[in-house]
């Protein structure tokens, strides 16, 4: 077990394609933490980077107390699991899991032992006799797990190894993880590109894009306080609404004019973006921050947005409203199950101010809520 440190690591790939720039991320002894984003954006390099895959061009990178900028893959003490499993088709299950700890010449005892009692921990005991082509795609996975975990290395690299599973094998698999994760207690890198699993399986998710970190911090706090629109929108499922408006005075409160409604921001909410009001900006919403008039917690809410249903998707205790107002036509509003619902008709989703947050235009436009002015920003 060690900690894992990256110091302004950077990755350039000829001619001069920025892979990752400048990252630095301290990951804590026994600390579970995913590296989530779209494709492209630099997590699995940075992950390769750590096993000594790919060479930095820039920066260290320590595990424990020792850099290993220099340090050949065998060397570095860490187990990677691969998403293609990466097992020997010609050896039984038995022999890929003791494979490692054969060539770095332990006793048969011990390996024996530790392969017994691994395979016991990830119920394949019996499959050690079998070949991989005999095995399911989670049989697979599990062998690829027991192969990494026999080896007690001080961190595990996951590499999207859930991604070649089925949506119920995955969601196994990932309790499965973190019981694992629990008991065995080693620092652990996780990529994936889905950010559910990332909620679900780290102590801390690292939200990346274009090779940046665009926020780092526990699963949720990333997804109550999103730094930036682009976190605020990859982050939750179904993905946060935003609504294009501007900001206006009235009184003493300031109001987010949407164009076929008013919504009347809370006062502190207010005071945080007074040096926006006449100016453009994004208001977020997530699905589960709406609701139709009548549910507890929403009853008595002013701030409604009139819209056009387009598709009602049933979900058993909740539902899905895909809907339009006049200026945006994707909608999503997750709310409790009605059986009087259908497409093509009226309603007015109510706002739970408490939920919203307010963004600076563009992709990258920064949360109002949160912090300092960007660079560029209003002063």
């Amino acid at each position: 077990m060690a900690e894992v440190v990256l110091e302004d690591v950077t990755k350039i790939y000829p001619p001069n394609v920025m892979a990752v720039d400048g990252l630095s991320l301290d990951i804590h002894d026994q600390e579970f933490i995913v590296l989530v984003g779209p494709s492209g954006c630099g997590k699995s390099t940075t992950l390769r980077m750590v096993a000594g895959l790919e060479e930095i061009t820039k920066g260290s990178i320590r595990i424990g107390d020792r850099v290993v900028n220099d340090v050949p893959p065998k060397d570095r003490d860490i187990a990677m699991v691969f998403q293609n499993y990466a097992l020997y088709p010609h050896m039984t299950v038995y022999r890929n899991m003791a494979f490692a700890l054969k060539l770095r010449k332990y006793p048969r005892k011990e390996i024996d032992q530790r392969v017994r009692q691994v395979a016991d921990i990830l119920g394949i005991g019996t499959l050690l006799d079998r070949k991989p082509k005999a095995l399911s795609g989670g049989q697979r996975q599990r062998v690829a797990v027991g192969r990494a975990i026999v080896r007690q290395p001080k961190a595990f690299l996951f590499d999207e190894p859930l991604s070649n599973l089925d949506a119920k094998l995955r969601v196994e698999m990932r309790a499965e993880l973190k019981r694992l994760h629990r008991r065995l207690s080693t620092t652990t890198i996780y990529v994936t590109h889905d950010q559910e699993e990332a909620m679900t399986l780290g102590d801390r998710i690292v939200v990346m894009k274009d090779g940046l970190i665009q926020q780092c911090g526990t699963p949720l706090d990333v997804y109550s306080r999103p730094v930036n629109r682009f976190v605020a929108g990859f982050v939750g499922t179904p993905p946060m609404n935003f609504l294009n408006g501007r900001l206006l005075p009235e009184g003493g409160a300031v109001l987010f004019d949407e164009g076929s409604c008013r919504i009347r921001l809370l006062a502190e909410q207010a005071r945080m973006v007074q040096e926006w009001v006449g100016k453009e900006v994004v208001l977020g919403v997530r699905p589960e921050g709406m609701s139709l008039r009548g549910e507890g917690r929403f009853a008595g809410v002013d701030n409604i947005l009139p819209c056009q249903l387009a598709v009602v998707e049933p979900l058993g205790e909740k539902m899905d409203l895909y809907a339009a107002t006049p200026r945006h036509d994707h909608i999503v509003a997750r709310v409790d199950a009605q059986a009087d619902l259908e497409a093509g008709q009226g309603a007015r989703l109510h706002l739970d101010l408490r939920r919203v947050h307010v963004f600076e235009p563009g992709e990258l436009g920064r949360n109002l809520f949160l912090g300092a002015p960007a660079a560029g920003g209003p002063t």
